[in-house]
C-alpha cells in the first residue's frame, strides 16, 4: 500500500494563512537591517501591555500607509500605534496613536532606522522587527 497523495487529500480545499503569518510573510520580516535589538523589552510606553502586540511606529512622511494598516489590524492583535518625530498623523478608526515627544523618545529608545517600523511583541519583549516602505500585497 502506499500513502496517499497530499495534492489528491488537498485539491478542493482552500488553505488559509493565519492572519498573524500573513502579516509577517507579507511584510517580508527583514531584520538585516533593523537596529531594533530582538529581545529586548520595549521601553517605557503609556498602555497596558498585552501578551503579544503589534507596535506601529511611524511618523508624519511615511506616505499611505493603508496597506499596512489593514495588514496589521488583520493580525488580530492589540494595535499600538506610535506616531513620533512630532507632527500629527492618523492612525485608523479604532487605533489611539501616541503622539508627542514621549512618542519621539520611545522611538529613539528603540533606535528605530526607519519609518514605519513594525514590532511583534510577546511579553514585552521584541519578537521579530520590520523597518521599511510597505508594498506588498495582502494575497
Amino acid at each position: 500500500m502506499h500513502s496517499p497523495d497530499r495534492r489528491g487529500m488537498m485539491s478542493g480545499m482552500r488553505l488559509r494563512r493565519a492572519p498573524l503569518l500573513t502579516l509577517l510573510l507579507t511584510l517580508g520580516i527583514s531584520t538585516a537591517e533593523a537596529r531594533v535589538r530582538l529581545g529586548e523589552p520595549l521601553p517605557q510606553h503609556p498602555w497596558t501591555a498585552a501578551a503579544q502586540e503589534v507596535v506601529v511606529v511611524y511618523s508624519h512622511d511615511c506616505g499611505d500607509l493603508g496597506d499596512l494598516w489593514s495588514a496589521v489590524l488583520a493580525a488580530g492583535l492589540p494595535v499600538r500605534a506610535v506616531n513620533a518625530e512630532g507632527f500629527p498623523s492618523p492612525a485608523p478608526a479604532g487605533v489611539q496613536a501616541w503622539t508627542g515627544e514621549a512618542a519621539t523618545t520611545f522611538a529613539r529608545q528603540l533606535r528605530v532606522g526607519a519609518y514605519p517600523t513594525v514590532l511583534l511583541v510577546q511579553d514585552g519583549r521584541i519578537m521579530n522587527a520590520w523597518e521599511g516602505t510597505f508594498s506588498g500585497k495582502l494575497e
